[in-house]
């Protein structure tokens, strides 16, 4: 995992703040079913020409961020 250096102010893929993202070259697996931190992951290409080889980012999104009541 590795994370962009310059990113972008919202969530690319939904517009929405976003607390944390990560930037991917391997596939992994997510489970939000019991997470307490985060409500949602958005997934969005990456550039490849910015980042040869890097498959995707993600935008992790918390529940208040999510518009979810639960957790943060």
């Amino acid at each position: 995992m590795y994370v962009p250096e310059d990113p972008p102010e919202t969530c690319p893929a939904c517009g929405d703040p976003y607390a944390s993202v990560s930037r991917h070259d391997d596939g992994f697996v997510v489970n939000l079913l019991d997470n307490e931190r985060y409500r949602r992951v958005c997934f969005h290409p990456v550039d490849p020409d910015a980042d040869p080889g890097a498959a995707f980012d993600c935008f992790h999104h918390t529940h208040r961020q999510a518009g979810s009541s639960a957790g943060e």
